[in-house]
């Protein structure tokens, strides 16, 4: 556990050399890559989004592709397709760029409703299905997407099941002022990113994600995301609560939780902590609350201070 622990100190500590003063973000990021899950990255523009992906990719030695989803971005450039080779008579499989480790779909709400529904197959079962064949993704597999929340014409909402499918949301924010100062004086030559090193191979993520699973959960805490859960199922500023699978990751996300602060059991607070990342996009706000300015965090902050948490 100690050595695990100081392995994802490093990868922390490595990509904070690219991402200044946005140590939770990247925590949260380390916390569903060990779960497995994939992550939705929604803020404004030049925040570091996309930096803070190939740091991590870079960090882990993993392979990394970007997709710059556009309109015109057809599904079988993110699956791959089958050509006709004439010399061999068969049909060979061409992979699409989803075919990586590391893959981040930038500013995903751009791509056409089609072609955001490529990723839904690889992002829960981790294979592609081309001509009724299956090819599976290497391990370890994430998909990292990024959004603008502000900019609404020409995109094209994610619907309520392709967001069930991320892990969870997450955002960097603006930095600090002091913090500001300090990304001037290390980016004013060049971006750190090119002298970054790899701390971790890609070997070693998967033993730590085949560790995460045996974290143990108190039956006390479960009962306290089971009742989380059902919170929003039942909330009358939500007209979707969330899913079974949304406890489930709840449940992984608070292991991964206690994994990296060198625990070998979760907390309460390792459930109230990570609830909002992992619930949050997967609630949808009423007609009559959106009207009055409520969101879906303020939502799960009433539930979660409504929801006795169990004493450990």
């Amino acid at each position: 556990m100690e050595n695990s622990t100081a392995a994802v100190s490093a990868i922390i500590e490595n990509v904070e050399k690219v991402i200044i003063g946005k140590r939770k973000a990247v925590e949260l990021v380390m916390v569903s890559l060990l779960s497995r899950g994939h992550v939705l990255i929604e803020d404004m523009p030049g925040v570091g989004k996309t930096s803070l992906i190939s740091a991590l990719a870079k960090s882990v030695d993993c392979t990394f592709k970007r997709i710059q989803f556009t309109p015109d971005i057809m599904p079988s450039d993110i699956t791959g397709f089958s050509m006709y080779n004439q010399k061999t008579g068969d049909f060979e499989y061409h992979a699409g760029s989803v075919l990586s480790q590391f893959v981040l779909a930038d500013e995903i709400n751009r791509a056409s409703p089609k072609t955001q529904s490529s990723l839904l197959e690889v992002m829960e079962e981790n294979q592609v299905t081309v001509d009724s064949k299956v090819y599976k993704m290497p391990t370890p597999f994430i998909v990292f997407a990024t959004q603008n929340p502000i900019e609404y014409l020409g995109t094209y909402q994610l619907p309520e099941a392709q967001l069930d499918r991320f892990f969870m949301k997450i955002s960097l924010g603006y930095p600090e002022a002091d913090e500001e100062l300090d990304i001037l004086k290390r980016y004013r030559a060049s971006s750190p990113l090119e002298d970054l090193k790899t701390v971790i191979s890609s070997e070693e993520i998967i033993a730590m994600q085949e560790e995460v699973p045996n974290i143990h959960m108190d039956p006390s805490i479960s009962e306290y995301i089971v009742a989380i859960s059902r919170a929003t199922r039942n909330n009358k500023l939500l007209s979707l609560g969330a899913s079974p699978r949304a406890s489930i990751c709840l449940y992984r996300a608070a292991q991964a939780y206690a994994y990296i602060n060198g625990r070998d059991y979760c907390l309460p607070d390792d459930v109230y902590d990570l609830a909002a990342p992992v619930l949050s996009h997967r609630l949808t706000v009423s007609q009559e609350a959106r009207l009055k300015k409520t969101s879906a965090d303020s939502v799960i902050a009433e539930i979660l201070n409504n929801t006795k948490a169990p004493v450990i």
